[in-house]
């Protein structure tokens, strides 16, 4: 029997967006965008259109499916007790259905649009985030992660794989670009919520190590990321204006991690805020460049 999502009586539009995690949706539309349009080769807008549609559209799925699963951990957690699943707004059948449902047309719908080859990574980025990260990794080892922000990299694979399938190094230096800079933007974060992940029970690096060693660990991934963004300059994808650029927003980054050691609260608060500012920043000098 198949499941069909269904609108209760408590639920509303707002509800079911929540349950997408449209600020992760975001991140996957805007990083996905930016190497399809780099990418080499040509690409009908309605095409493009299409590609960026359905990576949207997955996102959402798995943003979906984390949820449900986290349904219990979540009731536990102040920063997510309100979402609609524990609040009772959405049931859990809905939920899943919907994730699995969205998931599912996402891929299939990008594989039709473009080629098969973008809708296989579309598919492993979905299968990393719910299996190898929210079910396996997550509830296992401070280093969660590490290993699991490759969910979070995959958009520019997926994007330029829309595009031009043939192997370039550039969707794989935006790849580790993000992959570097997740453990940072997301261990600044969890600082902060440091006590929410101690009631689900999650080991985050901050409950298992302590705050100390969770700031050097972030200022060690900042001075990764900020060398990886270096690479697209010294293999010629960018010229002088994007090296000096992201310098300096690798410096504004690794500033306000430093300061950490200072007041671990307001300024742990501005480099999970900058590190959203320098992403975005830093992909938008590579498509300007």
């Amino acid at each position: 029997m198949v499941i069909i999502p269904e609108l209760n009586r408590e639920s509303s539009f707002k509800d079911f967006w929540t349950i997408l995690k449209p600020s992760v949706m975001s991140l996957a539309i805007f990083t996905s965008f930016i190497a399809a349009v780099i990418a080499p080769g040509t690409i009908h807008f309605v095409e493009l259109f299409a590609a960026i549609l359905s990576i949207a559209i997955g996102a959402g799925g798995a943003g979906s499916l984390n949820m449900w699963y986290e349904r219990h951990t979540d009731k536990l957690m102040k920063r997510t007790q309100g979402r609609p699943i524990p609040c009772g707004r959405i049931s859990e059948h809905n939920a899943l259905a919907l994730g699995v449902i969205l998931s599912a047309v996402g891929v299939l719908f990008l594989g039709t649009a473009t080629n098969w080859w973008a809708a296989f990574w579309l598919f492993l980025s979905i299968f990393f985030y719910i299996v190898i990260y929210t079910i396996w990794l997550k509830p296992r080892t401070p280093q969660n992660i590490v290993i699991g922000g490759a969910s979070g990299a995959l958009p520019p694979v997926i994007g330029w794989a829309a595009v031009s399938p043939q192997f370039s190094w550039y969707p794989v230096i935006m790849f580790l670009i993000i992959f570097l800079w997740t453990p940072p933007h997301f261990w600044a974060l969890a600082i902060l919520r440091k006590e929410d992940y101690k009631q689900a029970k999650f080991p985050m690096l901050p409950n298992v190590k302590g705050d100390a060693a969770t700031v050097r660990s972030i200022i060690f991934y900042i001075i990764l990321t900020i060398a990886s963004s270096l690479v697209p300059y010294f293999m010629g994808y960018a010229g002088i204006g994007y090296l000096i650029l992201s310098l300096i927003l690798g410096g504004g980054f690794l500033y306000f991690a430093v300061k950490m050691k200072q007041d671990l609260q307001k300024y742990g608060r501005k480099t999970f805020g900058f590190s959203i500012l320098y992403l975005f920043a830093l992909f938008s000098l590579m498509l300007i460049d």
